[in-house]
């Protein structure tokens, strides 16, 4: 059966349903019926049904195809996708190669488990990982299954290697679900309100966010270095973990210096310095990991959302000595590394390559804000834009505020991103206060569709 599965034509089957959806899902906006579409209205009463109310969605259009950076719902509305499904269709959706890989590989073989009978696909992505994150010295890898699990993985490793205890994490950060992570985040609604109790030796440090704080990245660091020196302790900390980026709080791109600081004190401590890439990684903006924009060499990288281009995988990646510091069985899971994801982010890092895409990332970067800052300077609720690469965002304060209160403004960010929907365009909001807007498109997305998607928000904020 299973060489039934890997023949030719098989493969070219899968190619045709690829070349289907890039004929099919034109890059274009387009609406056709009211938002949500009657389809959709059905599909969500069934899901009201059935589906924990937990679970919850930004917009309630149900997606059938997907091409590049438009998706396209039951009813036949052309969405701009601006948030890529929060960073992991980095590529695009339905890249051939992508799909072409995977498909090969669920031919082959779908699971053995790495830990029992192991394959040469977990190799290869190990490889990739080890010659693209941050830094020159020996690396290794273990392989999970999403961002969450990555973070807790690298926190489990760093207290294995250290022999300590506690766990620093940054003001408005966001690490994810689960009990550790939840601990870790700076906003507990709507991630951890209700279900503690939580873990414990976690705690927040200031962190860096120049546009409210104004401090240079020396002091902000020394701000942080003593938060940590006086209430948790260098001796008992195991671990600093940060977003060289931070995504859920809004895209606080830190000082000049910052992060380098950190890691010096870190290093001269024997803390062990976590960078979480998840959201930020893989060719993100314009460099293979955010780390790269701001001279850090962390210990350990955590990676997720975009490696696979859609398939569920994450790693852990870092210095060899603390890597291999587990004991043999102490990491692992049924589903980490799962072959078909690994012949995915295979094909991931080659389309990075091949096509160029750390030039496409610094394209969007340039065309999206000086689309931007046209914005900006027509209305006074963009406070600022910051960013790189696809991962661009406006904090939005109350009108007349400018740069003197910066109030937080997160009616207007609710206002444009719902009028931006009905129109087409799907934007992601963030921030801890709710008032920022983030533009996390694929790499795929071209200066026409920027324009286009720039068009309607324009037209979304006049309409305030």
């Amino acid at each position: 059966m299973t060489d039934t599965l890997a023949t030719p034509a098989a493969q070219a089957s899968a190619s045709t349903a690829a070349s289907s959806a890039a004929a099919t899902v034109t890059q274009e906006r387009r609406i056709v019926t009211a938002i949500p579409g009657p389809k959709s209205v059905e599909l969500q009463k069934r899901r009201l049904e059935t589906v924990s109310d937990g679970v919850s969605s930004m917009l309630p259009v149900y997606i059938e195809q997907a091409h590049g950076a438009i998706l396209r719902d039951v009813d036949g509305n052309q969405f701009i996708d601006l948030g890529a499904g929060i960073g992991v269709t980095t590529i695009g959706h339905t890249e051939s190669s992508v799909v072409d890989a995977a498909t090969s590989q669920v031919g082959q073989f779908i699971h053995t488990l790495f830990t029992i009978t192991p394959y040469e696909e977990y190799i290869r992505v190990a490889e990739l990982l080890a010659e693209h994150t941050p830094g020159d010295f020996k690396k290794k890898s273990v392989l999970i299954n999403s961002g969450a699990e990555a973070v807790e993985n690298g926190v489990k490793i760093a207290r294995k290697y250290t022999g300590r205890r506690a766990v620093a994490v940054l003001d408005h950060a966001y690490h994810g679900r689960t009990n550790l992570t939840m601990a870790m985040n700076y906003k507990a609604a709507p991630y951890a309100t209700g279900y503690g109790p939580l873990a414990g030796d976690v705690y927040h440090a200031p962190s860096s966010y120049p546009y409210h704080d104004g401090l240079n990245g020396a002091d902000a660091a020394a701000r942080t270095i003593a938060y940590l020196e006086k209430v948790v302790g260098a001796s008992d900390l195991a671990c600093l973990v940060v977003e060289p980026i931070q995504g859920e709080g809004g895209f606080m791109v830190p000082a000049d210096g910052y992060l380098p600081a950190l890691q010096e004190w870190c290093t001269a401590n024997g803390v062990v310095m976590i960078a979480d890439e998840i959201q930020s990684g893989m060719a993100r903006t314009g460099a293979y990991y955010a780390s790269e924009h701001f001279g850090w060499v962390p210990d350990l990288v955590l990676t997720a959302k975009g490696i696979a281009g859609g398939l569920p995988l994450a790693a852990v990646t870092g210095r060899a000595e603390i890597m291999d510091s587990s004991q043999p069985g102490g990491l692992g899971g049924t589903f980490g590394g799962n072959p078909v994801a690994c012949a995915a982010a295979i094909a991931v890092f080659e389309a990075i390559e091949n096509n160029d895409l750390l030039a496409e990332g610094q394209r969007i970067e340039k065309t999206l804000k000086a689309g931007l800052t046209e914005l900006q300077n027509s209305t006074d609720i963009i406070g600022e834009i910051r960013g790189h690469g696809a991962m661009v965002a406006i904090e939005l304060v109350q009108p007349g505020t400018g740069n003197t209160t910066k109030e937080p403004n997160a009616a207007a960010v609710a206002s444009i991103s719902a009028y931006a929907a009905q129109h087409g365009v799907l934007l992601l909001t963030a921030g801890t206060y709710g008032n920022v807007l983030r533009f996390l498109p694929s790499l795929a997305l071209t200066d026409d569709l920027i324009a286009d998607a720039l068009s309607v928000i324009d037209d979304a904020i006049r309409a305030l």
